[in-house]
């Protein structure tokens, strides 16, 4: 059925397996034109989003070209492991060009895509194919029978497979061998197909059709049987599909004629050889089984010719088809519903009117409805049979901790030839979907490890997208930092310096002039205010330079009288020479006197002053009575519940001002709590900083939880890094025990807990789970996890009690790269997809249980180093021993991870000449061994000689011929140059992990496999470095692979 539609006259390409998303690239066709004539070219990128149900493809970038182009491909050359866009775009261009440009610049907008353009070609390049184990390798052709191999890391020097083949003719189609890395084969229209070995520099074979009228239009090589071909007959009187195997190469094998008229292109599916997809000129796309001929499945399809089809090779079940109507088609072969496909006509149809009354009758126009289609909605078949890749025995199932579990057949092709034989593999995959969720994960678990706390706040606040996120950071720094409560203050925008700027001008302003207060305080004068200003000149007279230094009214040595008369004054004068403070006070008070009962009240004694002091404060009306009040009584309590919401800031600043340290937490707690039940949001959310302050854990989830109605990973990491940076602050600036979790919190942790596990980040986890807390879905958490990770104990031993929530580093997300290692135990995906089986990592189904939980067990008793996750024992250890660690930026395998590497010959392209055995064995033996003082192997590499010599134990036991116990007994001893260059650490680090990997398929007697290693090490590695053992284990693993031990 068809999934997604493109409207343009283009060849294509689709992204590389390892790439995620899937991508199509589209350049305009040569020699072809649109219906508007239109001599313009473009390199467009799409992306393949299934989720969306519209036919649409979206188009993401687009580069207008000067180039058409004759054929495109997306080759895997530098492919990231990552999921951003990377490999190489080649085209084929019309005046002899071969062009190379970067997807991921054309993605990003950049107008300097090219990365080199060669014009060796005498004519237009119709044929390109990249080698599928050296991708910096590709071919090209064009007329007159050029053909040329290009490395992408040197284009100035392209080499030749040999001299060009006669007669001189066109190269319509090139292909690389899919099992063996030197041949390529290539076919010109005339019919004949030739196949080069690169080794030699000479065709090896030349294949053609007797009857002379097979116009070759496609060739393609068999996914698993290296001597099998097809060819495809262009020309109407033959419109055929030959199968050759080159091994009988006098008559096609099989032969196909499933179309009507001329076959413009095929495409064989790599996943199953049994698909092999062909269009025409009658306007069909098959889908046949090339081992019987059978059609599987006709795509439902246009009227129009097809002439370009491919498979998408990261999704097996999807193709794409390029018409000469201008339309290049997504298809699947798995059946469904066309559905959309008469909405879009409708919708076309509709946008034809450009306005909703086109015929000015002053009605729009009613949405077009489809008629039902009752006949013609029946849903499209899938497959007559399942594609391979769903085929028993295969399966599939996700397991805690972000593992994928599948297996499968290993695709060998000793396999397919003895199907008896065939092998199970089973694949663990690391499946991570939220990459940035770990990033930041991660470098939380850096900053706790490390206590950097006060650059982390500083980065978060640098890296703010609004001012309450910047400021709930900025309250977190504070705690880091010296005098906390005066950073706060600042931070609410009242500073000392400020403050006594502004009261040396006011106070600089007495002689009348009230020009400055008029500036800094707008608000309206009242009574009080008034009398204040008229007292002013008093208070400039009091401190006149013509008054004494202690501010007497009346100078020293002078009478004055003493009035006892029955006035007010009279009868305090009484009352004071009495000694009756009270009395005196009382009448002060009933005077309005308020000063002179003040100071007669301080006299008086401090009982009296308490009392004075509440007299005056009921009967003062001012605007700063209950703030004075509060300063002088210390009762805050008061002021924090009854203040205006809007002047939170001025409480909680005089909360930190003058609260006692034992009532600090609980008034801002307080202040917090009305602030959060205000309907406000606004004011809801600042009381996150009043619980901040407070360092009042649970309370700040709980806001934060409503304040931000977030539920991606990324708000609860949001959350999580305020609550462990809180944490951590209440525990230095108050020394207080940070481990009671309260309800909330813990399911907060839990929750992100879970994250973590799902992500692969099982250790991780396990710290960040609260120890204190009996809530059952952490205790259940805590155990599965534990068991997860090979741990015997209910409840594990990662994290201690006293530290529950400051986790150890544990870089579980970080991607390894399968390049370090020829057999690694675990790959990390980087989503989740319909299809994700390209460069597996394989695990034999007979690898010992122990192996199997490999993955975390050995990050108990302390994390691995940062940006390294593969575990030490990549195989089953013996006592004492474990597998190196492989150096990356000394691995010379980065072209083509041996892994991904099919079954083949073992003599490879540049396998070395013969080896001279004599003179390294008189070397060995030159010296007596008991007199030569040998240190002794490092413990990580005691392993190759164990398993090479219990190999060699038990060839030695099953052999019956003595001349191959005596290579045996020659091997074992000879050995003993590679045990020599072990002691001396003199091999690179590249060798030792592929002897490693030897090692491995030893051990899981999977020795064709280690032969593979053996040649893949031969040809890559110095000569001289390893000639002198390298043969010899070469005879070692032949020998056990022929007694089956």
């Amino acid at each position: 059925m068809k999934l997604k539609e493109i409207e343009c006259t283009a060849m294509q390409s689709w992204s590389p397996s390892q790439q995620h998303p899937i991508y199509l690239a589209t350049g305009t066709s040569a020699q072809q034109l649109d219906a508007t004539f239109s001599t313009n070219a473009s390199l467009e990128i799409f992306e393949l989003d299934l989720d969306d149900p519209s036919l649409e493809m979206k188009s993401c970038a687009s580069f207008t070209s000067s180039h058409r182009y004759h054929k495109l491909i997306w080759g895997p050359h530098r492919i990231n492991s990552d999921s951003s866009v990377s490999g190489v775009l080649i085209a084929g261009g019309e005046n002899g060009n071969v062009i190379l440009y970067d997807p991921a610049k054309i993605l990003a907008g950049d107008s300097n895509v090219l990365i080199a353009q060669q014009d060796k070609h005498s004519g237009p390049v119709r044929a390109l194919d990249v080698n599928p184990f050296q991708t910096n390798l590709f071919a090209s052709g064009a007329n007159e029978s050029e053909i040329y191999i290009w490395d992408c890391n040197n284009l100035a020097v392209p080499m030749t497979p040999g001299a060009k083949s006669q007669p001189l003719e066109d190269i319509s189609c090139i292909a690389w061998n899919r099992q063996v890395q030197h041949i390529l084969a290539s076919a010109s229209p005339s019919g004949r197909a030739t196949v080069w070995d690169l080794r030699k520099n000479e065709p090896i074979l030349k294949v053609s059709d007797h009857s002379n009228r097979m116009h070759c239009s496609g060739m393609a090589w068999h996914p698993d049987v290296a001597t099998q071909m097809v060819l495809s007959s262009e020309d109407d009187r033959l419109p055929v599909i030959q199968i050759w195997d080159l091994r009988f190469a006098s008559s096609p094998l099989r032969v196909m004629e499933n179309h009507t008229r001329g076959i413009l292109a095929i495409a064989w599916s790599m996943a199953d050889p049994e698909l092999l997809l062909s269009c025409g000129k009658d306007s069909k796309i098959l889908c046949s089984n090339p081992n019987t001929g059978e059609v599987l499945y006709e795509l439902p399809t246009n009227t129009q010719w097809c002439f370009d089809i491919q498979w998408c090779p990261r999704n097996p079940a999807v193709l794409s088809a390029a018409s000469f109507d201008g339309r290049i088609s997504v298809y699947s072969i798995m059946g469904g519903l066309n559905e959309n496909l008469n909405q879009k006509q409708a919708d076309k149809l509709s946008s034809s009117f450009g306005n909703l009354d086109p015929f000015g009758t002053g009605q729009p126009l009613p949405p077009l409805q489809m008629p039902p289609q009752t006949t013609q909605q029946s849903s499209v078949q899938p497959l007559k049979k399942p594609p391979k890749w769903l085929r028993r025995p295969v399966g599939a199932s996700f397991s805690f901790g972000g593992k994928l579990v599948t297996f499968g057949a290993e695709k060998t092709q000793q396999a397919q030839q003895h199907p008896q034989a065939e092998r199970l593999h089973v694949f663990v995959s690391q499946v991570v979907t939220e990459e940035e969720f770990l990033k930041r994960s991660n470098k939380l678990q850096d900053v706790v490890s490390t206590g950097a706390f006060l650059e982390y706040c500083q980065r978060k606040i640098d890296d703010a997208k609004n001012n309450f996120e910047k400021s709930v950071w900025s309250f977190l720094k504070v705690n880091f930092e010296d005098d906390s409560r005066g950073k706060y203050l600042e931070l609410l925008g009242f500073t000392k310096e400020d403050l006594g700027a502004k009261i040396a001008s006011v106070l600089s302003h007495v002689d009348g002039t009230d020009q400055t207060i008029k500036e800094s305080d707008p608000a309206p004068e009242t009574d009080e205010e008034e009398g204040d200003a008229a007292e002013e000149p008093i208070l400039g007279e009091a401190i006149s330079p013509d008054k004494g230094e202690g501010g007497d009214a009346t100078p020293l040595g002078e009478t004055f009288n003493i009035s006892v008369s029955g006035d007010v004054d009279g009868l305090i004068t009484q009352a004071l020479l009495t000694g009756n403070f009270e009395s005196a006070v009382d009448l002060c008070l009933h005077d309005n006197r308020m000063a002179d009962a003040i100071i007669l009240a301080i006299a008086g004694g401090p009982d009296l002053l308490a009392r004075t002091q509440t007299k005056y404060f009921a009967k003062s009306q001012s605007k700063i009575t209950r703030l004075i009040t509060a300063v002088v009584t210390k009762n805050w309590s008061d002021i924090v519940e009854s203040c205006d919401l809007k002047n939170w800031r001025e409480a909680l600043a005089a909360i930190l001002t003058y609260a006692r340290p034992e009532e600090f937490a609980s008034l801002c707690d307080l202040l917090g709590s009305r602030l959060e039940k205000e309907g406000d949001p606004s004011l809801q959310a600042q009381a996150c900083l009043c619980y901040i302050c407070a360092g009042n854990v649970e309370k700040l989830v709980a806001c934060w939880t409503k304040a931000q109605d977030g539920v991606s990973p990324l708000s609860l990491q949001d959350l999580i890094e305020k609550v462990v940076i809180l944490r951590k602050a209440v525990q230095v600036t108050q020394a207080a025990d940070t481990q009671d979790v309260g309800v909330l919190l813990a399911d907060k942790m839990s929750q992100y807990a879970i994250l973590l596990a799902a992500q692969g980040s099982l250790a991780a986890a396990m710290a960040f789970l609260p120890n204190d807390t009996n809530q059952l879905n952490v205790v259940q958490l805590r155990e599965r996890l534990s068991r997860a990770q090979g741990e015997t104990g209910p409840t594990g031993t990662v994290a201690p009690r006293g530290t529950p929530m400051v986790p150890q580093r544990m870089p579980t997300h970080m991607k390894p790269t399968p390049d370090n290692q020829y057999y690694p135990q675990a790959r990390i995906a980087p989503t989740v997809t319909s299809w994700s089986n390209k460069n597996p990592t394989a695990l034999t189904s007979f690898v010992p249980p122990a192996a199997s939980s490999s993955f975390d067990t050995q990050r108990e008793s302390a994390p691995p180093p940062p940006g390294f996750n593969i575990p030490s024992n990549l195989y089953p250890a013996s006592a004492g021993a474990a597998a190196p660690t492989p150096d990356s930026n000394a691995n010379p395998y980065n072209r083509s991870p041996l892994q991904s590497y099919p079954q083949r010959p073992q003599n490879g392209w540049n396998d070395p000449p013969a080896l001279s055995r004599t003179s390294k064995k008189k070397a060995i033996h030159s010296l007596p061994a008991e007199k030569i003082t040998k240190n002794p192997i490092p413990e990580e590499h005691l392993i190759l000689k164990t398993t090479f010599e219990a190999l060699i134990q038990r060839c030695l036991s099953s052999a019956i011929d003595p001349q191959t116990k005596r290579k045996l007994d020659d091997a074992n001893k000879r050995l003993e140059s590679l045990y020599d260059k072990l002691r001396e650490q003199t091999l690179s680090p590249a060798i030792i992990a592929g002897l490693h990997s030897i090692a491995r398929s030893i051990e899981s007697r999977n020795y064709t496999e280690g032969l593979n290693i053996h040649t893949h090490i031969v040809s890559t590695s110095n000569f001289s470095e390893t000639s002198a053992f390298m043969p010899v284990l070469k005879v070692v693993l032949t020998q056990a692979n022929k007694l089956g031990v």
